[in-house]
């Protein structure tokens, strides 16, 4: 009789896992460890306090070694350092230099600050809200003017209202002696016309010509002003739609500073 053949369960070969466990604490261990070390160095002790609550959700779901609370201690009387591993010299004391530097930023903050509030007065009073606007930033104050507040569409000549902003942008001017840069801005649709070729050329003439009448005032020094246009090459919306078309036809007054670098631990934004 034919031996009956042995069967045998088609059984997977599985392979031992059981390692995952001890080197998973392993690493767990081993991160407690480098966060011990982090919290022992000068450190943001609200942004230390930020990252154990990620790696404690991203680890644990918000259980677990991590969920303790920071050892660094959030006193707030105290100023927060900022986080910079590995700088000393953040923690040391300024130099008489830098003092002056950071006085000098903030009194040209201040005199910045007192322009931009006399134009905004001016854009409130002649309800020029929608075609004026104006921005402090680390590099100055910029004025920006949408094309159709000061040129008909496809020209380059003032307005006769505009021409009454430029005098009245003029005077403002006269008592802050910085560099003032003017900058045409137009949309992407092409004029190709005898007097403007490209947007390049409408751009260039419409940023010359408000220069122009900003220095019919005598008491402004043409040797801080430039005026270029960069064509449709800078838009700050998209061309797809009528909207962001009108706002990228403008043209950018900026007032520079005199500090190109704002001291250390200053910006525009601080309050002198």
């Amino acid at each position: 009789m034919a031996k009956r053949s042995k069967r045998h369960g088609n059984h997977e070969e599985h392979m031992d896992e059981s390692w995952l466990i001890p080197y998973a604490d392993l690493l767990t261990l081993l991160l407690a460890l480098f966060i011990v070390l982090f919290a022992s160095s000068k450190m943001d002790a609200k942004k230390f306090d930020q990252m154990v609550r990620s790696f404690d959700v991203a680890l644990n779901g918000g259980i677990g070694v991590f969920n303790q609370p920071s050892p660094v201690p959030l006193d707030p009387s105290l100023p927060q350092q900022t986080l910079h591993m590995g700088k000393e010299d953040d923690d040391r004391e300024l130099t008489e230099e830098e003092k002056k530097l950071e006085e000098a930023f903030r009194k040209e903050t201040e005199d910045l600050k007192k322009l931009q509030g006399r134009l905004e007065e001016y854009i409130e009073a002649n309800n020029l809200q929608d075609k004026l606007q104006t921005q402090l930033t680390d590099e100055g104050l910029l004025i920006t003017i949408l094309d159709n507040a000061l040129f008909d569409s496809g020209r380059a000549d003032l307005k006769p209202e505009a021409r009454k902003l430029a005098a009245e942008m003029a005077a403002m001017l006269v008592p802050h002696p910085k560099k003032v840069t003017v900058t045409g801005h137009t949309d992407n649709v092409p004029i190709n016309r005898p007097d403007f070729p490209s947007n390049w050329d409408l751009s260039v003439k419409r940023s010359v010509n408000f220069l122009k009448v900003l220095l019919e005032n005598s008491q402004l020094d043409p040797a801080k002003f430039s005026a270029t246009g960069v064509g449709e090459y800078h838009p700050v919306a998209s061309n797809a739609t009528p909207e962001g078309r009108a706002k990228n036809r403008r043209v950018e007054v900026a007032i520079l500073r005199d500090l190109t670098t704002p001291p250390k631990g200053v910006s525009a934004e601080t309050k002198p």
